[in-house]
């Protein structure tokens, strides 16, 4: 189980009722630290549209690309299933392309600055295959791309299953794209098709490409030009607003170079499959605060973090993981009212 803490420990505060009605807590663990602050765990049985939309159409030129799909909303293109998202690249006429696929986004939902962004999924192979995890400004505050910037976490081309590159793209004079990045290569025995997690540590100062925990780039130079001109916005610019995040699996294009649509044909159908999408941040002290109240017991913890409160009331010990219970309609603070016995009290990632 994946608790609130990204070193995955869990906080606690036992409250207990004796018959006289008197509360004691027990402190939990409390320490600044990386916390889940927002995320899609893929759950639920459809897309949960409150935290993402879906991008329809081909854009203008495949996207700048010349992508080949058309992007749709279409269960057969995106679905969400036992845990798992999956975005599937078919063979299938529409709006005069030939292929379509799945892309999805939180523009407008949720969008940061700064973070450790990660992403578990197994993704496609196949020529022509270019599954992606990126990142685009939400508010465009610099002139729209590319000084506005651009962050990659991961993109992969189908028929390299032994590596994937993160890249940021920033703006250059007279509009130039300039880019910034490396590729990893598994070790041997390793592939794409396998699930990984790919994670991107996002700093003020600096950003850190990982692969299942290994560090494999560091960057900390980039700018933005102010429009065509040779004049640059102070830096951290452009990585100094918030960005919201982008899932797709593309067909074709500039990136694959693959135009040919027999070459790709033989590729689909195919699909990357998401296990998580976890965005953490460093937060003030997890814990739950327990303060005495008329009739009862207030449970508070800090608010920007994306956790429910579980509870049960015969814990076999305080480690145990078994017979935890969400409370039903939870909220925080919550008040917890005396009972005969003992209750005990947790917070776990969503």
């Amino acid at each position: 189980m994946q608790f609130c803490k990204g070193i995955e420990y869990w906080s606690r505060v036992l409250a207990i009722v004796t018959l006289l009605g008197f509360w004691s807590a027990v402190p939990p663990f409390a320490r600044a630290d990386t916390n889940i602050v927002w995320s899609d765990e893929f759950n639920g049985a459809t897309l949960d549209t409150n935290k993402w939309i879906y991008e329809i159409g081909n854009g203008i030129n495949g996207w700048g690309e010349g992508e080949l799909e058309y992007y749709s909303s279409s269960p057969q293109n995106v679905y969400v299933t036992n845990g798992f998202l999956h975005l599937v690249a078919q063979r299938q006429n529409t709006n005069g392309f030939s292929y379509t696929s799945g892309k999805i986004m939180t523009q407008g939902l949720f969008y940061k600055a700064y973070g450790r962004f990660d992403f578990r999924a197994k993704l496609p192979p196949g020529a022509g295959l270019w599954p992606a995890f990126w990142m685009l400004s939400q508010n465009s505050p610099y002139g729209g791309e590319p000084n506005d910037g651009e962050i990659d976490v991961m993109e992969s081309l189908g028929n390299h299953t032994d590596r994937v590159t993160g890249t940021i793209h920033y703006g250059g004079q007279n509009g130039q794209d300039i880019q910034t990045g490396q590729t990893y290569i598994f070790p041997a025995g390793q592939v794409t098709t396998d699930f990984h997690v790919y994670s991107l540590n996002w700093q003020s100062n600096k950003f850190q490409w990982l692969i299942d925990g290994i560090l494999y780039e560091n960057v900390t130079n980039w700018y933005a030009n102010i429009g065509t001109s040779s004049a640059k916005y102070p830096y951290p610019a452009p990585f100094d607003t918030p960005f919201f995040i982008i899932l797709q699996v593309a067909v074709g294009g500039g990136y694959t170079g693959i135009f040919n649509t027999n070459t790709i044909n033989a590729s689909l159908p195919a699909e990357m499959v998401v296990d998580y999408v976890r965005v953490y941040d460093v937060t003030p002290p997890l814990k739950i605060t327990a303060v005495a109240t008329n009739g009862g017991l207030s449970l508070s913890w800090p608010t920007n973090i994306a956790c429910r409160l579980q509870s049960q009331t015969n814990s076999p010990g305080l480690s145990a993981a078994t017979n935890w219970f969400d409370v039903p309609g939870a909220t925080n603070p919550q008040l917890v009212v005396p009972s005969q016995g003992g209750a005990f009290f947790r917070l776990v990632s969503p």
